[in-house]
């Protein structure tokens, strides 16, 4: 399925995203790697090089003009465009009453306005191919994380935002894909963010006991093969989104009492 088509992967430089490009590469697929980190993503582009035709691009997915710029130098290396993977995003960890509002800002900026702007531009190119478009959320999209209100907002909204893209384009063979992959290994918690905008600088969870990048990476490859509308990942998620349909009083105080275990958490 993808031999020679053409897929961006934003948020490449690490974690979920260059697991994904690392599959889509070996599986035959054309490349474009995005990240604010130059440097990793041509390591990662010279590693991949073996396998595919693979062009790396600097792209802060906050900045419209940078994801314009992603999706252009994609049509004018490859031509098309058949997938686009929205992966970029941030994370933090503080409760909202000590929580400066720039921060939230932050998250909305990367997490949500990037999938947004990368999505702008991207469509008309996939509309072409019948392709995809993706947006990996959270189950915090699903849910309410505690001390992630800024993070669960902009999952909720990019839930939204791509949910509706699919209704609008029933009739056009677009294909969009929700991914909400739980609770996986990668440094996402180690850059999230704290209550006054410092990154927070280790994990507070146990990496080991976690679904894998490359684990969830190849979830993500099926799902798009199967042209899913949504997929769910981690036996904790799935239980949680639910359950919540049916008990969500239950869930509340279920998740409270899990994300305070949290080595150094806020919640009492």
């Amino acid at each position: 399925m993808f031999k020679d088509k053409v897929i961006i992967v934003t948020g490449a430089s690490s974690g979920i995203g260059m697991a994904a490009a690392t599959e889509f590469a070996m599986l035959g697929a054309k490349i474009v790697l995005a990240a604010r980190s130059i440097d990793k993503l041509e390591q990662l582009s010279n590693k991949l090089s073996e396998y595919t035709q693979v062009v790396a691009v600097k792209c802060d997915v906050s900045q419209e003009q940078e994801c314009k710029n992603l999706v252009q130098s994609t049509i004018d290396k490859f031509g098309k465009l058949d997938i686009l993977v929205n992966n970029a995003g941030i994370s933090m960890r503080a409760m909202f009453k000590d929580l400066e509002l720039s921060v939230i800002k932050q998250l909305m900026d990367v997490n949500f306005w990037g999938t947004v702007y990368c999505t702008k531009y991207a469509l008309p190119h996939i509309l072409k191919q019948k392709g995809s478009v993706v947006g990996v959320i959270s189950i915090a999209g699903y849910k309410g994380l505690p001390a992630r209100t800024g993070y669960s907002a902009s999952k909720f909204a990019i839930y939204g935002f791509l949910d509706t893209l699919r209704i609008e384009h029933l009739k056009d063979g677009l294909h969009v894909m929700i991914f909400a992959p739980g609770f996986t290994a990668s440094n996402i918690r180690e850059q999230a963010l704290v209550s006054d905008g410092s990154k927070q600088g280790e994990t507070p969870r146990d990496e080991g006991k976690m679904m894998s990048s490359q684990e969830c990476a190849r979830h993500l490859v099926k799902g798009l093969q199967k042209r899913k509308a949504e997929v769910i990942l981690t036996p904790i998620g799935k239980l949680l989104v639910n359950l919540n349909k049916f008990f969500p009083r239950l869930v509340d105080r279920l998740e409270y009492n899990y994300m305070k275990k949290e080595e150094g958490s806020p919640l009492k």
